[in-house]
């Protein structure tokens, strides 16, 4: 039997699925919303922790854990996050 992950994205009670030991705070705000799913993956919305600390996409999580999604204010930056060839420094 399998035990559910229960997790928590934007104060709604989430089961993940699929159910796996690797699953990540990506798989758990996609079993909440697919489009906020994209828009974390596009950079546009950043994951926090129950702290409000930004954490990776792929961070495992837990049963429990505490998710939120918060809008990134400058998509300038996220753009140069994820693009190899713009120098981060500019």
């Amino acid at each position: 039997m399998t035990i559910p992950l229960i997790v928590f994205v934007n104060s709604s009670r989430v089961q993940v699925a699929p159910v796996t030991p690797a699953a990540t705070a990506l798989d758990a705000v996609r079993s909440w919303s697919a489009d906020a799913a994209r828009e974390v993956e596009q950079g546009i919305t950043l994951v926090t922790d129950s702290r409000g600390l930004s954490i990776p996409a792929d961070t495992p999580v837990h049963s429990g854990s505490i998710l939120r999604l918060v809008p990134l204010r400058d998509h300038s930056a996220a753009a140069r996050a994820t693009d190899p060839d713009v120098d981060p420094l500019r």
